[in-house]
Order: C-alpha cells, then structure tokens, then sequence
C-alpha cells in the first residue's frame, strides 16, 4: 500500500509532499516509511516496524487523516519511471 499527498499554497511559496509506504520485512513483519519535504526534493524519512500489517495499516490510515485535515490533497497513484530512454 503506498499514499502520495501533496499541498500547495502558492501564497507561503509552500509545494510539500507526504509519502506512506507499507511493505514487508525479511524478519517477517511490517515496516511504514514516511517520506516528506518539500516537492522537488528527497526530503526526509522514517521507518517504523510493526508486528502485523493490520497494525501498519492502522497507523498510516491515521497519518493520512492527518494530512488530509492539515490541507494534504491524496494524488492518485503514479509509476516512478527513471529518467531518460532505454535501460
């Protein structure tokens, strides 16, 4: 499961994204990563581990109302496609 927010205020010259991302482990349970910053930039991250996907899911579900309460806007997902032709 993967979410894209992003938040634009043209106004403060703010453009900031918000990435959830929820995957498995090699040890056999479940990892949410965060990405945020502004867009056009790595920005930062975070990793939290959790014992079930259920418990992850919880979590990022709670994040996403944030930032949807904070003026976040959730994009519909997108290929990361690298740079350029050919392999």
């Amino acid at each position: 499961m993967t979410g894209h927010f992003e938040r634009h205020v043209p106004a403060d010259n703010m453009a900031r994204f918000y990435r959830l991302e929820i995957q498995p482990t090699l040890f056999g349970d479940w990892s949410l990563r965060r990405s945020w910053g502004r867009i056009g930039t790595f920005g930062r991250a975070r990793v939290e581990r959790f014992a079930t996907a259920e418990a992850a899911l919880a979590a990022a579900r709670r994040l996403a109302e944030a930032k949807c309460r904070r003026g976040y806007v959730r994009l519909p997902e997108r290929l990361d496609l690298p740079f350029g032709r050919g392999a």
